[in-house]
């Protein structure tokens, strides 16, 4: 049963895993691009959602770039 309960964590937290920098996260939350929730004045990222959303654009050929296009 909790395989079906997403993982959230804090911008900071997800960072630590590898998967992207705070830097980049931040940007991709400003730019709405970041699958998540706002709780108070934190932003929880939803991570399966972000791996997910990640891969898709790998094998799509396209990547973040940190400036609001993809290339």
């Amino acid at each position: 049963m909790s395989e079906n309960i997403p993982k959230f964590l804090t911008i900071r937290e997800t960072a630590k895993t590898g998967i992207l920098s705070e830097h980049h996260l931040r940007i991709m939350e400003k730019q709405g691009r970041l699958p998540g929730v706002r709780v108070g004045n934190r932003f929880k990222v939803n991570l399966d959602l972000l791996v997910d959303q990640l891969n898709q654009e790998s094998t799509n050929g396209t990547a973040f770039t940190g400036h609001g296009d993809q290339t």
